[in-house]
């Protein structure tokens, strides 16, 4: 059985650390384990696409010149079918962190074509499961600005838990 700490909270007053409540539920012969829920990259940022073309060694990659709101716009190598220009996308600029830190950003080339960053999906983020495309935000929010001010996340800690 699955268990939210947030919902737990709304019964008890909790003042342990999730892995202190995991440890004590199996004290007392219920198996439990603990999982973080939310967030689940760092370093990625709103961005606009300026302009978006197709890759010159790639049928179905595009190169897209993107302003993240700093001082210089970056090219990013995109794979997405919905890609275009106009659109406001979550972007990883290189050094940011997907899937809690296993996967990070570089500076690669792709085709032979340079990337410097990458324009993500729902999925990527883990945010839903689409993997369809990238994800368009819908916000007039400065660019540059951190992804995580302009979604809502759930952050929660959800626990399994096994009768032994």
């Amino acid at each position: 059985m699955k268990v939210s700490l947030n919902w737990l909270k709304d019964y008890l007053d909790i003042s342990h650390s999730p892995e202190e409540i995991a440890d004590k539920l199996t004290a007392l012969g219920i198996e439990a384990c603990c999982e973080n829920t939310g967030k689940s990259f760092s370093g990625v940022v709103l961005g606009k696409v300026l302009e978006c073309g197709p890759h010159e060694n790639a049928d179905k990659l595009s190169v897209c010149e993107v302003d993240t709101g700093d001082s210089k716009n970056y090219s990013i190598v995109c794979g997405a079918p919905n890609v275009k220009e106009g659109i406001h996308v979550p972007v990883a600029k290189v050094g940011a962190t997907l899937q809690n830190g296993e996967f990070i950003i570089k500076k690669v080339k792709l085709r032979g074509v340079q990337s410097s960053g990458m324009i993500c999906s729902g999925k990527e983020l883990a945010i839903n499961d689409d993997h369809d495309g990238i994800m368009i935000l819908d916000t007039n929010e400065k660019l540059g600005t951190p992804v995580e001010d302009i979604l809502s996340f759930n952050e929660d800690v959800v626990y399994e838990l096994d009768l032994t």
